[in-house]
C-alpha cells in the first residue's frame, strides 16, 4: 500500500501540471450533489480558454488518469461532461490511505528544525477584567487562537504580557485561555536613561502630568519608515512609566526565550533578535496607542525588531444595548444564563443548581462566546445578538459542542460495549473492506472535512510576509468548517446506525467476532457489527474536533 499523507493542494497542483502551462483550471468539488458523480472539475469555460475549441488533447487525459506523486490521490476515471472535464478518485483507496494514518490528518507535523520565532503581544491583558471591553475580549480570544494554532504548526510563540492581576488570571481560566502569569515586573532603568537622553526641551509654561517623563517626537520616524500603514496623525508622544514597563517586557521577550521551552533556541543569547517577528493583537480602540509604542520602541532601542505587525480587531456591538458598553464579565454572565435557560427548557428542572451540570454549562458558555467572537473575520465589525440561545440552531458553538458530545457518547458506548463483549475489538484498518462504504455522507465527511482539515487550519493563521503594517487572519474559516462538519456528521448520524447495522440494510447476514448479524425492519440489536460498520466507525473515529 502507498504511504504518505494525501493532500488536496498536492492533487490540484498535479492536475494543473498535467494540463500544461497556464492558469489553474481544476478545482475541488464540495457540493454534496456534485460529489455523487465527481471529485474534481475543470470547467468547460476554462478549458475553452486553454485549448482551441475546448478540445482537450489525448495526452492530457492520459496524464490525468495516470496521475502520481507525493500527496497525490489515486485517480479512478477522467471523462468529458457537459460541465467540463470530470474526475473521480479511487475512493476505497483514499479511505484506506487516510484512515490508516489518522494522526497525520488530525495533527500538524512537527518541523525537524525550530520554526520561526514570534512574540505575540496582546495589550488588553493589562486591563482590569471588570473593565475589559468586548472588543478587547475579542482581541484576547484571537490571540489565544493564534497562539494555539501556530504552536501546533511548530512556530515558537512567546505570549506577552505575563498576567499579574490574579482576577484577570481567574477570568482567563474561566474562558479556558492558556496565558502565562508572572508576579514581578521587568526593570525599566535602561529605557528610562534612553528617554532622558532623547527628551525634547519642555517649555517652562508646560506642566507634565504625573507619571509622564517627557515628550518625544515620532513624526520624523514615521516619515522615514518604509512601511506603509502608520497613522499620519502621529506626532509627539508623552512618555510614561507605564509605556516603559510595556516596552521593557517586550524587550525581555525578544531577547530572552525561556530555557527548555523552545528546543533549538537554548544556549543562544541572540536567538530571539534576528528573524523574530512581533505581532500586536489589539482592539480598534487601542490601535493608535499601539502604533506609538511600536515607534517609541524603535526610537529608544537600536535592536528593536524591524518586523512588527499589527492585527487590529474591529469593534464589537451588542444588539439591543444602545448607548452602553457591556463588559466582558457581563457578557459571560449573559451567555451563561442563556445556556442554563435553554438547557432547562430542553431537559426540564433548574439544572443550574445541579453540580453535575455546572461544568457542562461552563463549557457550553465558553464555546458559545468563542464561536461568536471568532466566526467573523477579526478585522470586521462584529454584532452580537442579545437573544436567547437555542440548542436547535446549526450555526452556533452550541450546535458544534452538541455534536462533539454525540461523538464522545459514541466512543464511550463502543468502549463499554466492547468491554462487555457486545462488540469485537477494533481490527487493523488494513483488514477492512472500504469498498462497502457507499453512503454519500461517508465520502462527504472524509473528502470535505478530514482530508482538507490541516490545510484549512494553516490557512486560517497564515502570517505570510505582506507589505504594510497590518496583517489579517481568517479565524472565521475554522468556525465555518466546524459548522459544516457538524451538519454533515449530524445528518449522517441521524441516518446511519454507527454501532449497529443500519435498518436500511435488509436481508444481509454475516458474523463478526462471534456475534451473528442480521438486519430487517426491527431495530438493531446490541452486538450488531458488520465490516461496513467497522469501516464507517473508523471514519467517525478520525473526525477532527478542533479544541475550543
Amino acid at each position: 500500500m502507498a504511504t504518505g499523507r494525501l493532500g488536496v493542494g498536492e492533487t490540484l497542483e498535479a492536475l494543473n501540471a498535467a494540463v500544461g502551462p497556464g492558469s489553474p483550471v481544476w478545482f475541488k468539488e464540495t457540493n454534496a450533489r456534485h460529489l455523487r458523480v465527481r471529485d474534481f472539475l475543470a470547467p468547460r469555460s476554462a478549458l475553452q480558454a486553454r485549448f482551441r475549441d475546448g478540445q482537450v488533447p489525448e495526452r492530457v487525459f492520459s496524464a490525468v488518469t495516470c496521475l502520481q506523486g507525493p500527496g497525490v490521490a489515486p485517480v479512478l476515471r477522467c471523462a468529458p461532461t457537459p460541465a467540463g472535464l470530470s474526475l473521480q478518485l479511487q475512493r476505497p483507496a483514499v479511505f484506506e490511505r487516510v484512515l490508516g494514518a489518522l494522526a497525520s490528518y488530525a495533527t500538524p507535523a512537527k518541523p525537524a528544525s525550530p520554526g520561526p520565532r514570534l512574540v505575540l503581544h496582546c495589550p488588553a491583558l493589562r486591563c482590569n477584567p471588570s473593565a475589559l471591553r468586548l472588543s478587547q475580549l475579542r482581541a484576547v480570544l484571537v490571540a489565544d487562537h493564534l497562539t494555539r494554532t501556530l504552536r501546533a504548526h511548530g512556530v515558537c510563540v512567546r505570549s506577552v504580557p505575563s498576567v499579574r492581576d490574579p482576577h484577570m488570571a481567574t477570568f482567563l481560566q474561566k474562558l479556558r485561555v492558556d496565558w502565562p502569569t508572572a508576579s514581578k515586573s521587568t526593570s525599566t532603568e535602561t529605557l528610562r536613561t534612553c528617554v532622558l537622553a532623547e527628551l525634547n526641551s519642555v517649555s517652562e509654561e508646560e506642566t507634565l502630568p504625573p507619571g509622564v517623563l517627557g515628550r518625544l517626537c515620532l513624526k520624523e520616524l514615521v516619515q522615514r519608515r518604509p512601511v506603509a500603514g502608520y497613522d499620519p496623525g502621529i506626532d509627539n508622544c508623552l512618555v510614561t512609566e507605564d509605556m516603559l514597563s510595556v516596552l521593557s517586557e517586550l524587550q525581555e521577550a525578544v531577547h530572552h526565550w525561556p530555557e527548555g521551552g523552545y528546543p533549538g533556541l537554548d544556549g543562544d543569547p541572540d536567538s530571539g533578535v534576528e528573524g523574530c517577528m512581533v505581532v500586536h493583537v489589539v482592539s480598534c480602540e487601542e490601535a493608535f496607542q499601539q502604533q506609538k509604542l511600536d515607534l517609541l520602541w524603535q526610537k529608544l532601542d537600536d535592536q528593536a525588531p524591524h518586523k512588527q505587525k499589527h492585527l487590529v480587531c474591529g469593534p464589537v456591538k451588542v444588539a439591543g444595548v444602545p448607548g452602553t458598553q457591556m463588559t466582558a464579565p457581563e457578557y459571560y454572565e449573559l451567555r451563561y444564563a442563556q445556556v442554563c435557560k435553554a438547557s432547562a427548557l430542553k431537559h426540564g428542572g433548574d439544572l443550574a443548581q445541579d453540580p453535575a451540570w455546572t461544568k457542562n454549562f461552563d463549557v457550553l458558555s465558553v464555546a458559545t462566546i468563542k464561536f461568536e467572537m471568532l466566526s467573523t473575520a477579526p478585522q470586521n465589525q462584529l454584532l452580537l445578538a442579545d437573544s436567547t440561545i437555542s440548542t436547535k440552531g446549526t450555526k452556533s458553538g452550541t450546535f458544534v459542542m452538541y455534536n462533539c458530545a454525540r461523538l464522545a457518547t459514541l466512543f464511550e458506548g463502543y468502549k463499554q460495549g466492547m468491554e462487555r463483549g457486545l462488540y469485537p475489538a477494533f481490527p487493523l484498518v488494513s483488514s477492512l473492506d472500504f469498498s462497502l462504504l457507499h453512503d454519500e455522507g461517508e465520502w462527504l465527511l472524509l473528502f470535505n472535512s478530514v482530508l482538507p482539515f490541516l490545510d484549512l487550519l494553516s490557512q486560517s493563521v497564515s502570517l505570510a510576509s505582506t507589505p504594510g503594517l497590518h496583517i489579517t487572519v481568517r479565524t472565521e474559516m475554522v468556525c465555518k468548517f466546524l459548522v459544516q462538519l457538524s451538519m454533515d456528521f449530524s445528518s449522517y448520524y441521524n441516518r446511519v446506525h454507527i454501532l449497529g447495522v443500519s435498518i436500511q440494510q435488509k436481508g444481509v447476514c454475516g458474523e463478526c467476532g462471534g456475534h451473528r448479524i442480521k438486519t430487517g425492519r426491527q431495530e438493531d440489536k446490541p452486538g450488531s457489527f458488520s465490516f461496513r460498520n467497522l469501516g464507517h466507525t473508523s471514519l467517525v473515529r478520525c473526525l477532527p474536533a478542533y479544541s475550543y
